[in-house]
């Protein structure tokens, strides 16, 4: 299951889940035709739920067959792979990429009737050729963790659409017409709002079966029973061209936290002089907008402030590679906390677990894969592209999320160095670029010591009082507010993006000492307590929702106890801390009582 609507209904797509057989390779030259697979292993999953490759870091090969019943050209989609991938069909290379937590593809044309092989050698080891996936506080599984999807298209098909909510236009009292049972919201009151659509078509190659170089295809748009010309297009061999434009759609609901309106948008490609359309892509939207203005957030207008966590992709039975009911799970504790907001650190997250936030009128601080690198770090010479490729899939991917209300950059990096800041302008430019919709920001752990706040929208800072020091929450959060109006960020939203404790599941000591629950619990509610109370702060995220695995290393952040991070407000099994009760009381609102 790739996303939790149905994304097609012209194109022909389906799943290629279930056993792989798989085998460990060494480094070097491989003969895909000479392997003797030892295991069959799960896709989507992780290698390490195979109790003989619990620790296993370095390379491996998946392998799976293909049938088709007739000639066609197929598009190959892999939504993860941790963390390189090349994908061979039938012995040969098709496709390569960097990065376990954006999708990327491989169109194969002209495939005959039959059977195939399909091969994908993984490699999740570190090395000087990542510049991103390095040792580091959350481990980096290795396997083909998200779902693989396998299309068949035709000459042209819609490779994405963008979807930009501009403004209300006019919102009305009464509506006329029952709002579409699409949407998943309660009834309240509708209107009209401006909106920018484009779909991105793309003609990879030139079919051995068509003569004809150039192909012209025209495009509409369903929304909320309406339908939009969004224009025609004209493409070459090799092309990826968009169409569209602005227009106004009447009686929508709006999305929010408290109702979270969802629409279906589909698009329609036609080639011209044909009868039928011959190619469709379907997403998920919903009617928002986001700004920062007076040193607050607004969704649609109306000032909010974010409380939730700091979330990472990890279960002790899955690895990074979740299924819907623990998504689901995750999310449902949650709510259930009063919270409001997740943030994905340190790396895009899966797009169910997006769908399901969508669904649930849960806001999406996303953020790039970079954590915690040294300047030295920041010079390796793949980091630039590797930086540039995430972002642009990230954002790409992404975009039509209405929950995902902030887009964020290199947490915990070098912004305290000019030749960092080099950096962090770059990619924030490339995003605001990409996407001016949303505000953009980066969490800093330089205090005073911070030089970049003036590039971002908004200034968030990670910091742990009762933890890594003896500082009070509430004066270390004036000083950091402080610190960044001196550095570029006054008049803009604060966010605490991180802040908590150890707390290891069933500790419990009278003492309250360093690394029970009972700390943890005091730690939580000295900080929630400093910051639900001051009017200038927009947001903050718990560091962590849920204890996580970590990589074994030596120094002090490599050598936790049981290579675990023991932050979370529940444990890996997701069962819940003493500090749970203490969420719930400050996020519901019920600190006072």
């Amino acid at each position: 299951m790739s996303r939790l609507f149905q994304t097609n209904v012209i194109r022909k797509v389906r799943e290629l889940g279930g056993m792989w057989d798989f085998v460990t390779v060494p480094d070097g030259e491989i003969q895909l035709e000479a392997l003797e697979y030892r295991y069959k292993l799960a896709v989507p999953g992780c290698w390490e739920t195979h109790p003989e490759l619990l620790t296993y870091s370095g390379r491996g090969v998946y392998r799976t067959k293909v049938t088709v019943e007739k000639r066609t050209s197929l598009r190959l989609v892999f939504k993860g792979v941790s963390h390189t991938a090349n994908v061979f069909f039938d012995g040969k290379p098709v496709a390569r990429h960097y990065n376990a937590y954006t999708a990327f593809d491989a169109v194969i044309r002209d495939v005959e009737a039959g059977t195939h092989e399909l091969a994908v050698l993984v490699d999740n080891s570190f090395s000087e050729a990542s510049s991103l996936h390095v040792p580091n506080d959350y481990y980096t599984y290795g396997g083909i963790i998200r779902p693989v999807m396998l299309e068949e298209i035709q000459e042209l098909f819609v490779e994405r659409i963008s979807f930009t909510p501009l403004k209300m236009l006019s919102p009305e009292t009464e509506t006329e017409t029952e709002i579409e049972s699409e949407t998943e919201a309660g009834q309240q009151s509708a209107g009209s709002w401006q909106v920018e659509i484009r779909a991105y078509v793309r003609y990879p190659s030139l079919s051995k079966k068509h003569t004809q170089v150039q192909l012209d295809a025209k495009l509409t748009a369903t929304i909320a029973r309406q339908t939009l010309e969004l224009g025609s297009v004209s493409l070459q061999p090799g092309e990826t061209a968009s169409v569209g434009g602005v227009f106004s759609i009447d009686q929508v609901q709006s999305w929010s936290h408290e109702n979270p309106a969802l629409y279906l948008l589909q698009v329609l490609l036609q080639i011209e002089g044909q009868a039928a359309p011959i190619d469709d892509l379907v997403e998920r939207v919903g009617f928002r907008t986001v700004t920062t203005e007076r040193g607050r957030i607004q969704l649609n207008g109306e000032d909010i402030v974010l409380q939730g966590f700091n979330r990472h992709e990890d279960h002790p039975l899955t690895g990074s590679s979740f299924p819907l009911p623990l998504m689901a799970h995750d999310l449902q504790l949650m709510l259930d906390m009063g919270s409001n907001a997740v943030r994905t650190s340190h790396y895009p997250n899966d797009e169910r677990f997006l769908d399901l936030c969508d669904e649930q009128g849960v806001l999406i601080w996303e953020e790039n894969h970079a954590r915690g690198l040294s300047i030295e770090q920041m010079r390796n010479p793949n980091f630039i592209w590797q930086c540039e490729q995430v972002n642009r899939e990230m954002v790409e991917q992404h975009f039509n999320h209405p929950s995902i209300v902030i887009w964020a950059i290199l947490n915990e990096c070098a912004s305290d160095l000019e030749e960092g800041r080099v950096h962090y302008k770059r990619q924030l430019e490339q995003i605001r670029a990409l996407d001016n919709s949303r505000p953009l920001t980066f969490a800093s752990h330089h205090r005073e010591k911070e030089i970049c706040f003036d590039l971002a929208d908004i200034v968030s800072c990670n910091l742990y009082p009762g933890w890594y020091g003896d500082e009070d929450p509430g004066e270390l959060c004036d000083a950091a507010r402080g610190w960044a109006d001196a550095a570029g960020g006054a008049g803009k939203p604060m966010i605490m993006s991180e802040f908590g404790g150890d707390g290891h599941y069933g500790l419990r000591d009278p003492n309250r000492v360093r690394g029970t629950e009972e700390r943890q619990a005091d730690i939580i509610e000295a900080n929630l307590q400093a910051y639900t109370s001051r009017e200038y702060m927009s947001g903050m995220f718990i560091w962590q929702f849920c204890d996580c695995r970590v990589t074994e290393g030596t120094g002090w952040l490599l050598a936790r106890a049981g290579t675990q991070n023991s932050k979370g407000i529940v444990d890996r099994y997701r069962r819940p801390k003493l500090a749970y009760e203490v969420v719930k009381k400050y996020f519901r609102g019920k600190a006072s009582l």
